[in-house]
C-alpha cells in the first residue's frame, strides 16, 4: 500500500511539474482564437485586434478561427471540449451567457465548462427612432406607445440578442404593447428604422452610431451607467428616470475549464495592458466600445450576474428557441 501511495504521489508531482513547466514556457506554438460568428462583425474585429497585440507581446501567432452557427453555440460547444492547455481560447459576446436560458439545449455550460480570462470591452444598448416619430425622450416614447396600443414595434438584430432582450426588459418594465421585429443582423434592423418601416430600434451602439451621427435616426437613451462616447449629448436611461435597464453588449475572452491559472493570468494581464493603450482605446471607441481589461475573477463574477439577469428576462418574456 505504501508503495502504491508513493507512486500516486510521484505521479501527482510529475503532472504538477508538467503543468507548471507548460505555463512557464507558454506559448511555444500558435494559439487558436475562436470566434463564434462570421468575419467582419464587432466580435470578430475585436478578436483580431486582441490577437495581434497578443502575438506582438508573447512572440507567437494568435490566429482567429471563425466558427459560425446557432448564435455562437456551435463554437462554444467545440471550445468547451478542447484541450485546456491555453492553445485554444474563445472571444465571446453576450449570447454566450444568454443562450443557455434561451435555447432548449446548448452544448456547453458557461460556468462549468469555461474559465473566464478577461472582459475586453463593453458597448451599451441604445434606443433609436425614425425622425418622424414624435418622441424626444424615453418618457415621451413610453407615453406614445401607451396612447397608441398595437401601433408600435421595435427592430432588433435577432431573437435573444442583447438589444432584443433590452427591448423586452423595457417593454416588461412599463407593460407596453410593443412587438419585437427580429432581423437577421443589426445593419438591417437599423436600416428598417432609417426607412421608417420599423419606427423604433433597440441596438448595440456600434450598429447605429453612424446613423445617429448622420441624423438618419434619433437616439433617445443609452442603456448604461454613463453616457457613451460618440454621442455624449444622449442621456442615459437612468438620467431620464428609467432605472435598472442597463444592457451592455460584452466582448470577452474565455478558455476551456482546467486551463492552467498561470496561463489565464498571463493572458488577462497582457490583454489588460493592450486595452489600456491609447491606440487600442481609440479603435474601440470608433467601434462604439469602451475598453475594460479586468481580472479573471472579476469577469467570472460578471458572467454569473449576466446569466441571472438575462435568464430572468428570457423567462418573463416567455422566449424560447427549440
Amino acid at each position: 500500500m505504501a508503495a502504491v501511495m508513493q507512486l500516486l504521489l510521484a505521479a501527482v508531482l510529475l503532472l504538477g511539474g508538467v503543468s507548471a513547466a507548460s505555463a512557464q514556457g507558454y506559448p511555444n506554438r500558435p494559439v487558436r482564437v475562436v470566434v463564434g460568428f462570421p468575419a467582419g462583425g464587432p466580435t470578430d474585429v475585436i478578436a483580431r485586434m486582441v490577437s495581434q497585440k497578443l502575438s506582438d507581446a508573447l512572440g507567437q501567432q494568435f490566429f482567429v478561427e471563425n466558427i459560425g452557427g446557432a448564435g455562437g453555440n456551435t463554437a462554444s460547444g467545440q471550445v468547451a471540449r478542447a484541450t485546456p492547455d491555453g492553445y485554444t481560447i474563445m472571444v465571446i459576446s453576450t449570447g454566450f451567457v444568454v443562450n443557455p436560458s434561451l435555447y432548449a439545449k446548448v452544448p456547453y455550460d458557461p460556468v462549468k465548462d469555461f474559465t473566464a480570462v478577461t472582459l475586453v470591452a463593453v458597448s451599451p444598448n441604445v434606443v433609436v427612432v425614425n425622425p418622424q416619430v414624435p418622441a424626444k425622450s424615453l418618457p415621451d416614447l413610453v407615453k406614445l406607445i401607451k396612447d397608441n396600443p398595437g401601433k408600435y414595434s421595435f427592430a432588433g438584430p435577432g431573437v435573444g440578442s442583447t438589444p432584443h432582450l433590452g427591448g423586452e426588459l423595457f417593454r416588461l418594465a412599463f407593460k407596453l404593447d410593443l412587438i419585437h421585429v427580429p432581423f437577421t443582423g443589426a445593419a438591417p434592423a437599423v436600416q428598417a428604422t432609417v426607412g421608417g418601416h420599423t419606427p423604433i430600434a433597440f441596438t448595440a451602439l456600434p450598429s447605429s452610431l453612424s446613423a445617429i451621427q448622420a441624423g438618419q435616426v434619433r437616439a433617445l437613451g443609452v442603456a448604461a451607467t454613463g453616457r457613451a462616447g460618440g454621442i455624449p449629448d444622449v442621456p442615459t436611461f437612468a438620467e431620464q428616470g428609467v432605472k435598472d435597464q442597463e444592457a451592455d453588449t460584452l466582448t470577452g475572452i474565455v478558455a476551456p475549464a482546467g486551463t492552467p491559472q498561470e496561463i489565464v493570468d498571463l493572458l488577462s494581464r497582457e490583454i489588460a495592458r493592450s486595452v489600456a493603450r491609447p491606440d487600442v482605446n481609440e479603435r474601440l471607441a470608433v467601434l462604439g466600445f469602451k475598453g475594460v481589461g479586468n481580472t479573471s475573477e472579476e469577469f467570472g463574477a460578471r458572467i454569473k450576474l449576466e446569466i441571472e439577469k438575462w435568464g430572468k428576462v428570457v423567462r418573463d418574456a416567455k422566449l424560447r428557441i427549440e
